[in-house]
Formats: C-alpha cells, sequence, structure tokens
C-alpha cells in the first residue's frame, strides 16, 4: 500500500489547496447531550448547531465544563449525542474511525513502548504497519522525533511526549483532528513552541481542525474561527472571524481587539 508524502515547509502554500482536499466537513446540527450520574441527569450541550468546513481550523472556548470536551468525544465517534446527529462529509457519525482522531491533554502514550511502537500503534491494531513503516519514520521526523524514535516515554519532556501523540493521530492520515486543551500542561515557552508547530502541520498535511483550548490568545493566533460557549448546558453565544493570515503576531491591533471582545464575552475585564 502506497503512502501519501508529506509536503516540505517550501510546498505549504503551493499545496494548501489540494491539501485541504483530503480534509473532511464536519456538521454538528442540533446536538443536545446529559449524563446520568446517581439518578440525576446533567444536561451538558443544548441543541447546538456548528458547521465546520474541509480544512478550516476551529476554536472552542467556555467556562470549565461548559461540554467542550463533550463535543469533541461525540465527533470522534468515541460517545452518542441524544438528540440531534453529527455528519462527517454528510454521513451520519455512529463510531469511531480514523479518519476523526481526537488529541488529549495528556499525552497518554503506552509506557512500555517506545516511541515509534507508540506512533505504529494505530497502523499496526489495522494491520496496516508492514505496508506503511515508512510512514512512521516520515511522521516522526515531521514532529522533529526521529532522534528519539527508540526513547520511551518516561524519556520524554511533556512537549516531546505530546508531539508523540500528535504524530500517534497523525500516521493515520486524519481527515479531522479534534484536540482537546493538547498543550493545557505546558510550560509557557514550550507551549508557544508546540502552537507554532501544531500550526505547521495543520498546512502542511490539509486535515481540520477543531480545538478546545482556555486559551484566548491560543485561539486567536490558530483558528480561523473562534465559537464561544455559554456554561452548562452549553450552548454557543458567539462567534468571531479571525480573517488574518499566519503567522499572526499578538500585539497585532486587530487581534488585540478581538481577545478584548472575546474576554468580555466571557465574562472577563477586557484589563486582564
Amino acid at each position: 500500500m502506497s503512502h501519501t508524502p508529506i509536503a516540505s515547509s517550501e510546498s505549504v502554500d503551493d499545496d494548501f489547496d489540494a491539501l485541504a482536499a483530503r480534509a473532511l466537513r464536519l456538521d454538528i446540527e442540533r446536538v443536545s447531550h446529559a449524563f446520568e450520574i446517581k439518578g440525576q441527569t446533567f444536561r451538558v450541550l443544548d441543541d447546538v448547531s456548528l458547521h465546520v468546513d474541509a480544512g478550516e481550523f476551529v476554536a472552542l472556548l467556555g467556562p470549565s465544563g461548559s461540554g467542550k470536551s463533550t463535543l469533541l468525544r461525540l465527533a470522534a465517534g468515541l460517545d452518542v449525542p441524544r438528540s440531534g446527529q453529527i455528519l462527517e462529509d454528510g454521513l451520519r457519525v455512529t463510531g469511531p474511525g480514523p479518519s476523526r482522531l481526537l488529541v488529549f491533554q495528556e499525552a497518554t502514550l503506552f509506557p512500555w513502548l517506545t516511541v515509534w511502537q507508540n506512533v505504529a500503534a494505530g497502523l499496526d491494531a489495522r494491520g496496516l504497519l508492514p505496508a506503511q513503516t515508512s510512514r512512521v519514520d516520515d511522521i516522526l521526523r515531521l514532529v522533529k522525533l526521529d532522534s528519539f524514535a527508540q526513547a520511551y516515554p518516561h524519556q520524554l519532556s511533556g512537549g516531546m511526549a505530546q508531539r508523540a501523540a500528535i504524530a500517534r493521530a497523525l500516521v493515520n492520515h486524519p481527515r479531522l483532528l479534534l484536540l482537546d486543551e493538547p498543550f493545557g500542561k505546558l510550560d509557557s515557552l514550550t507551549r508557544l513552541n508546540m502552537q507554532n508547530e501544531l500550526l505547521g502541520l495543520w498546512r502542511s498535511q490539509g486535515f481540520t481542525a477543531l480545538l478546545v483550548t482556555h486559551d484566548v490568545e491560543e485561539a486567536l493566533l490558530l483558528a480561523d474561527r473562534v465559537i464561544v460557549f455559554s456554561d452548562r448546558p452549553a450552548r454557543i453565544v458567539s462567534e468571531i472571524v479571525v480573517d488574518k493570515l499566519h503567522p499572526r503576531r499578538r500585539d497585532d491591533a486587530d487581534l488585540v481587539e478581538l481577545r478584548r471582545q472575546l474576554l468580555e464575552t466571557l465574562g472577563v475585564s477586557h484589563d486582564v
């Protein structure tokens, strides 16, 4: 089985439209969800509709516990919504699939496997590894972990472990990457570097991205659109289009104004 070659950074702009054709469109239509805990019903999502175009990068902001992570699990097919539906290119999502992969805040690597084996685990489970070993090597080079291919997770820094987790998703050719606060536990400098690396991967690999974050600046630096959720049960209360080319600067006057608007929507003083 052949594998898709990885675009170099020099060819990203020329190839971006072609790469985006590999991405999928995600349609979340009037989704509501709830959990039963000790006989009580906790409503998490309330009539949420969101349409994400193929190749788009969308960030979700909102209070802790408002249902953003739950929405990612539903989009990944790990749970089924109580009502409404989620569509992948017009087809209803009924379960997990390799085209929709979720990256968690914790790297969740298998501690008994090397970095190479962790990244290859999905291909191995699907019986594809013998034909795609070079794909694993390519992805490790892409995320700058090729020198650590034979290292074990406990030998990695937090940022390196998260790069390995992202590589484990990318090696499966995902058309939608779902990111649940992937940099939330990293130090500030590593976080900034990882944001840039994620942006480069999105542009070079052409997947659709849906990112949950509590970092307003992160959302504005990365996303095409920022969606703001209310407290639980979550509804969409605001949507901001970030019409700025990459790379973006934190001190850009337009982004500073958008940051003020988002913080105001979230109920936080714009002086913060």
